[in-house]
């Protein structure tokens, strides 16, 4: 069964794969905060007015992944209650080592922004409530229900203030992925200084399609009609943020082969076989040049919101699918590889062990249940609703 999975030269300690499916998710999630964050950005930042109806939605999506994001990590160690000690014996010339801080320090910007977008609605719940909802929305406010006009205004610069200290923040934790891999100089397939900055982009249009996705299906479970205005500019970011990400990708493709150093013929071999579907079907075809297409067409018809919804959904759920092969191709992608550089292995998922496909579906479904629950304490759609109304 083994030699049916090995091709050429492979060392003896090479014939299991360590980084699963698992290590495939964890980045993955990363990116999808990123973007969501810098999503809501775009309004709270840069002004960008036709985003207001998402952009505190983006900022409950980005905390949602967020606090899932180490989750992978943690299953795959084994121990998940030592995951803790990094934070308590630092080791300061470690990259890995660095993350938990990372993670830290951006969760607590994330946190301090949503309670002050929604520090107003909070203290009118509070105020307007009894029982175990008055003790939760007061307990929220930090007994604090002082909503003059003079606190909201400076609740509103010091929210800009950490978005701005948020951007820097959350292309640094995301960034850092991508620096893991590009760091490991023995594997050809990982080390290119454009790792960072390709995750880093990935993670920023996953994170857009991913925020689109959700904006349009809370509206139709919510039978309220769709800001198509809102959509179309996210549609038109994400767009941009595409052809960054596919020129960094192809950039990164032609300058090895434009070297072709002494390991150009085992990176063929992965682009050609071991990843060829996943790579140039899926993550090229699929995630990037069909959505580019697509979502240039968007902005050239005129008219006609709803073929313009459609071919928008179909672009997003594209891209989040090739970006998920993306973050495959990389961490499996670069694992098949032998160190003898002149043999390939080949990984295969199980579905029921601790690192195998059902525990991956089951932590990547948690974002989302905790996004229905903080969606219902701190309801975003009061911006979708009123914003709508105004454009339509």
């Amino acid at each position: 069964m083994l030699d049916n999975l090995i091709w050429g030269y492979v060392y003896p300690n090479e014939s299991e794969i360590q980084w699963s499916i698992l290590i495939v998710l964890y980045p993955y999630i990363t990116g999808l905060v990123a973007g969501a964050f810098i999503a809501s950005s775009l309004y709270h930042v840069f002004g960008k007015k036709e985003i207001k109806p998402v952009a505190r939605f983006a900022l409950l999506t980005a905390l949602s992944f967020l606090l899932v994001a180490m989750m992978p990590l943690l299953v795959h160690l084994g121990r998940p209650e030592r995951g803790i000690e990094i934070m308590f014996t630092p080791h300061l010339t470690s990259a890995m080592s660095g993350f938990g801080y990372i993670f830290s320090f951006y969760l607590i910007i994330v946190v301090l922004e949503i309670w002050l977008s929604f520090r107003e609605d909070i203290v009118k719940k509070a105020l307007s409530s009894h029982g175990w909802k008055e003790l939760l929305y007061s307990s929220l406010a930090l007994f604090s229900f002082d909503i003059s006009e003079e606190t909201l205004h400076n609740d509103e610069k010091f929210a800009r203030k950490l978005a701005i200290i948020g951007i820097p923040s959350a292309a640094f934790l995301h960034g850092y992925v991508g620096f893991i891999f590009g760091g490991i100089k023995a594997n050809p397939w990982w080390s290119t200084p454009l790792m960072p900055i390709i995750f880093l982009m990935s993670a920023i249009v996953s994170g857009i399609a991913l925020l689109i996705l959700l904006y349009i299906a809370a509206m139709k479970i919510r039978k309220h009609a769709i800001d198509h205005k809102c959509l179309q500019s996210l549609a038109h970011y994400l767009w941009i943020f595409l052809i960054l990400d596919v020129t960094l990708e192809l950039l990164e493709i032609i300058s090895m082969k434009y070297a072709s150093r002494e390991d150009i013929d085992i990176i063929n071999r992965l682009l050609s076989d071991k990843i060829g579907f996943t790579f140039w079907g899926i993550q090229l075809t699929l995630g990037i040049f069909i959505p580019f297409i697509l979502l240039l067409l968007v902005s050239l018809i005129k008219k006609r919101d709803t073929l313009k919804l459609i071919m928008i959904s179909v672009s997003c759920i594209f891209v989040v699918i090739g970006v998920f092969a993306m973050r495959w191709n990389v961490v499996i992608g670069g694992q098949e590889i032998s160190k003898s550089l002149v043999g390939t292995l080949t990984y295969v998922p199980e579905f029921f062990s601790q690192e195998g496909v059902l525990p991956a579906i089951i932590i990547f479904m948690l974002p989302f249940i905790i996004l229905r629950v903080v969606t219902a304490i701190l309801p975003p759609w009061k911006d979708m609703e009123e914003e709508t109304q105004e454009h339509n």
